[in-house]
Formats: C-alpha cells, sequence, structure tokens
C-alpha cells in the first residue's frame, strides 16, 4: 500500500494542539492506524500532522503562488527601522 506521507525521519519531538470535529478525529486516527500497517511503526497523530501538513502545502501550486508572492512584498518593503518620517 502506497501513502502520500512517506515514512517520517528521525527527529525530535513537536507538540501541537488544535481542535477537530470528530470525523476528521477519527479520520486521523485511521490515517495513524494504517501509517502503522504501512511502514511498521506507530507514529501518534500530534507526530504525524506537521508532516501532513508541509506534504499539502508543498502540492499546493497556489499556496506556493502566493507565498512567493509574499515574500517578495516583504523583501521589498522597508523594515521599520529604515522608514523615514
Amino acid at each position: 500500500m502506497a501513502l502520500k506521507l512517506d515514512r517520517l525521519p528521525d527527529r525530535e519531538a513537536v507538540k501541537i494542539t488544535f481542535i477537530a470535529d470528530a470525523e476528521l478525529k477519527a479520520a486521523l486516527n485511521d490515517y495513524a492506524e494504517i501509517y502503522r500497517r504501512t511502514y511498521g511503526q506507530k507514529e501518534t497523530v500530534s507526530e504525524l500532522i506537521p508532516f501532513m501538513l508541509t506534504a499539502f502545502m508543498v502540492a499546493d501550486p497556489g499556496f506556493r503562488r502566493a507565498r512567493k508572492q509574499l515574500a517578495e512584498t516583504r523583501s521589498q518593503s522597508p523594515s521599520p527601522q529604515t522608514r523615514v518620517t
């Protein structure tokens, strides 16, 4: 079975807290179980979420374009220290 999310790399533990509805919680729990069966390694939902979000954002061309434009806008804006008043 192939998952969109590859096996997680070694990493430091990260705790993330957010509110999810019951359907999303069940789907995340199912994903964690399928991940365990696929890779033979148990990962908690909170360990999977950052990698899932990263994979989602990397695969979103609209986000990548908008983020690039945002970075360009930020680099063109004068910093607060350089503003003339």
